[in-house]
């Protein structure tokens, strides 16, 4: 793929949280061109709602992907309608690198989502990104999932690249540039975002964590 966050943010958690690097930012070459990976302290997070003391964030530097209208054919439409296993579809788009976001009435009908993910795979898509506002009063902006089973993925847990669409469709939506996002797979975690209009690159905060650590013997 041109654009991945897990790759991106897992090697700049590894270069940080190791002390490989003697900066707070690192660069790495992509199919995307040049993203930048900042560590940032002194900040917050979240967990069920609760706003707490948190320990360093990673800032990811991706560019923008941008969201339009869509004409979809009858059978297509279809196709879409039976991979969200008949739930109400409040809006459709498609995304510039071939995702269709689907977008439903309720942060609810995110969460209890169950996809065919056969028909997803029937889908003229890469894969679905499933979203909906947050409820008034809520810690989110909006809520989403992503279903990309061309990939060999049914459920991707935080995706980065799905944010820098959701980013462009909530913007839209939400006359707003600044979002906390919720991506609400069985993992689940936390996105924030800032999206810099003028220079079209959306910015992304999450943190990783380390989970198994291995030595080369030689």
């Amino acid at each position: 793929v041109d654009l991945c966050g897990h790759a991106t943010l897992a090697s700049a958690h590894c270069l940080f949280s190791n002390g490989l690097v003697d900066s707070e930012k690192v660069e790495f070459v992509t199919r995307s061109g040049i993203l930048t990976a900042k560590r940032v302290i002194n900040t917050i997070e979240i967990n069920d709602g609760e706003v707490k003391g948190g320990s360093f964030l990673i800032e990811l530097d991706f560019p923008v992907i941008q969201t339009s209208d869509i004409n979809l054919s009858d059978d297509s439409s279809a196709m879409i309608t039976k991979s969200m296993n008949g739930v109400t579809i409040v809006d459709i788009k498609a995304t510039a690198n071939n995702n269709i976001i689907v977008v439903l009435p309720s942060m609810e009908s995110v969460i209890d989502l169950q996809p065919r993910i056969d028909e997803i795979l029937n889908c003229p898509c890469n894969g679905i990104i499933v979203t909906a506002a947050g409820f008034e009063g809520s810690a989110y902006d909006f809520y989403s999932r992503y279903f990309p089973p061309k990939f060999g993925i049914d459920e991707d847990p935080v995706c980065g690249s799905a944010h820098c669409a959701l980013a462009h469709y909530w913007s839209l939506e939400k006359k707003k540039c600044d979002f906390l996002a919720y991506q609400a797979s069985a993992r689940s975690g936390t996105i924030g975002i800032h999206l810099d209009k003028e220079k079209q690159r959306v910015l992304l905060r999450g943190k990783a964590v380390t989970v198994m650590e291995g030595h080369i013997l030689v």
